[in-house]
């Protein structure tokens, strides 16, 4: 485990009791039992604001705390830990280091305060298949006037369903697959002539597509540089997966312990199936798996907080190496359950579900074992 300042220990005991106390996973069932179109709770995302988690890599002059990814991947992996549903992650995490990286002055005193106080919900919409590929971006911006006109479609757009702001990757130049090319744009949700779907998911989280049939932008919609966006995009979506990757920690973190805790309880043939050997050694490498994979994305992070040069590669590792750990987490909290955790009741298949989202988005594991073999020159 990192070596954590005293204000990072505070946050994560602060986090930590928080989840447990006001949104932890029965909170998370009622919620999806409730058919809520947002797919979380107002409350819960009004207590996040409040507790200041949204302003975590703001600046002080925005209005934020400006503490770093470090300080925020140690409030995911709690909030991880109990499946806890809200837009901190797509808007204050994701959105919030697209407009630091990459927007004016002026961009960003007009919206950073803004996802600080919770007022507005950002998210980045880059994919537009199945699989994560942003360099595969095809939706169009063409010159139009003295803006931009924005033509083609988004899918599984994060929180995409209560979003009041798209950052959107849209191809200015060159053809599909080219890295050069790509633009960034700040759009609102509700413009004219975009189509927002909702999506059911496995996970009972929030989820869109969106169509964009001739949308009119200003020229001041542009996040960084047209036509070399792409570097802010990869920067963006980087720390993104470290912040994933965190969260996923929490996740296989839970789905560990609680099968350690059954493992402690569960009497078979007169005695506790934990001491049964072949059981024990299935928890000893899930435990020791868990600690490299924190080490993982604890590195990562603290990469992104220097600035260092071997970001890329740290964050697809990091990605790649919890994403399988956590399916392999999750299908053991599952089995060691037996009969219990096939069902509804249990709460072993939320982490099952939600395992299966989080390792694809934003890249899996092939997607990030691949970039990370390019990145070292493999």
């Amino acid at each position: 485990m990192a070596a954590l300042t005293t204000e990072q220990t505070m946050i994560r005991e602060q986090a930590s009791a928080w989840v447990r106390e006001q949104a932890p996973v029965k909170a998370f069932r009622k919620m999806r039992d409730s058919g809520l179109p947002a797919r979380f709770e107002s409350s819960t995302w009004a207590a996040m604001v409040e507790l200041g988690w949204t302003g975590i890599i703001v600046p002080e002059q925005y209005g934020g705390s400006g503490l770093g990814y470090l300080s925020f991947g140690i409030v995911l992996e709690q909030t991880g830990r109990q499946l806890t549903a809200s837009p901190l992650f797509a808007s204050a995490l994701v959105g919030a280091t697209a407009l630091v990286l990459g927007g004016t002055d002026a961009q960003k005193q007009s919206w950073l305060p803004k996802i600080v106080d919770g007022s507005a919900i950002f998210t980045l919409a880059v994919d537009e298949g199945a699989r994560h590929a942003p360099a595969r971006t095809a939706l169009q911006a063409t010159r139009q006037g003295a803006g931009y006109r924005l033509s083609g479609k988004k899918t599984f757009v994060l929180e995409g369903g209560t979003a009041t702001h798209l950052i959107v990757a849209a191809r200015t130049s060159g053809s599909v697959g080219d890295a050069n090319g790509i633009t960034l744009f700040v759009v609102p949700a509700d413009a004219a002539r975009i189509t927002r779907t909702d999506l059911s998911m496995v996970d009972s989280r929030g989820y869109a597509d969106f169509s964009f049939e001739g949308v009119d932008v200003a020229a001041e919609a542009v996040l960084g540089s047209v036509d070399t966006g792409f570097a802010l995009l990869e920067a963006t979506l980087d720390r993104a997966r470290a912040g994933l990757a965190a969260e996923m920690l929490g996740t296989a973190s839970c789905a560990f312990d609680m099968t350690v805790d059954y493992l402690k309880t569960r009497v078979q043939f007169g005695q506790v199936i934990g001491s049964f050997q072949a059981l024990g050694h299935r928890a000893a490498s899930l435990f020791t798996q868990l600690e490299l994979n924190r080490s993982c994305v604890e590195a990562a992070l603290q990469a992104i907080d220097a600035d260092a040069a071997d970001i890329p590669a740290l964050c697809s590792l990091s990605k790649a190496r919890v994403g399988a750990f956590l399916y392999q987490a999750s299908n053991e909290l599952i089995q060691i359950h037996g009969g219990i955790g096939m069902t509804d009741e249990s709460d072993a298949g939320f982490y099952l579900k939600r395992a299966r989202t989080l390792e694809a988005s934003f890249g899996n594991q092939a997607f990030h074992r691949d970039r990370y073999a390019t990145l070292n020159g493999f």
